[in-house]
């Protein structure tokens, strides 16, 4: 493995929201703030697959990354504000903002699966950002949302992640669901998990596409909770140390003080 490959695997691994702390850790260990030119491509990689967001100059709302709707160098369009812009993969920021008008033969659809999909994504999620977007064939149409809820303060982030694709003529959803949490606090734990999707006879209207999605994801979302509840009474819970002969907490700040057999266990000195 190259150094470039080994560097960009640790961008590829980046927990949501931490991208800017993983890049700062690479150059600090390298010494180097080049290394930055050297990622380029791992940043584009990471953005376009993350669904990462930005905001348009004078821009409000959160606009999406992705492969779907590149249009190759460096910029993206947007359909809903009906704009392309350029975006900066290592610092996240959107530039030279242009009209751009959507050629496809799917227009109407497209507009009114973003009106829905938007307000599924509103009212389900907190800081949700959503696009649809044709794929290359024009055939059949790319449906993302991402949603990001960071809070490095109390040491944890997460990201909701779902793709879509469409296909009017089959009336059929195929796609992913993905979920990605880190907890770093006194520790590091990290959730990642997926589901996939598929999704037959969903009807031709915007509303019963987004309907279909919307009871996806809400099972998805019920399994992972049952999942949880299950881990915290059951596995988590077996692997919890019950009290030492003591019946005294261990303070485990002190641990290199306590003389193992001993202080721990009670036992006096031979």
């Amino acid at each position: 493995m190259s150094r470039t490959e080994a560097l960009s695997s640790f961008i590829d691994s980046a927990p949501p929201g931490e991208i800017a702390d993983v890049t700062k850790a690479i150059k600090s260990i390298l010494g180097d703030d080049s290394v930055q030119d050297e990622l380029s491509p791992a940043f584009q990689k990471y953005n376009e697959e993350q669904f990462t967001t930005t905001k348009l100059p004078g821009g409000s709302t959160e606009v999406l990354v992705s492969a779907y709707n590149s249009l190759g160098d460096g910029r993206y369009y947007d359909p809903d504000t009906q704009s392309s812009f350029d975006f900066d993969h290592a610092t996240g920021k959107a530039s030279a903002v242009q009209s751009h008008v959507l050629e496809s033969s799917q227009e109407d659809l497209v507009k009114s699966l973003n009106k829905s999909l938007s307000t599924h994504a509103s009212e389900h999620y907190t800081k949700s950002s959503s696009g649809v977007y044709p794929t290359a064939s024009d055939t059949a149409l790319a449906l993302l949302t991402v949603a990001n809820k960071y809070s490095p303060t109390n040491y944890w982030n997460g990201r909701w992640r779902s793709a879509y694709i469409y296909t009017p003529t089959s009336s059929t959803i195929t796609g992913r669901i993905n979920v990605d949490v880190h907890y770093y606090e006194d520790g590091n734990v990290r959730l990642l998990t997926s589901k996939e999707v598929n999704i037959g006879h969903v009807g031709s209207g915007a509303a019963d596409v987004v309907r279909k999605i919307a009871a996806e994801e809400k099972k998805y979302q019920e399994d992972l909770n049952r999942a949880f509840a299950n881990l915290s009474e059951g596995v988590f819970k077996a692997l919890r140390r019950q009290l030492p002969i003591t019946r005294q907490k261990i303070e485990w700040e002190k641990i290199s003080g306590y003389r193992l057999g001993q202080d721990i266990g009670g036992g006096g000195r031979r």
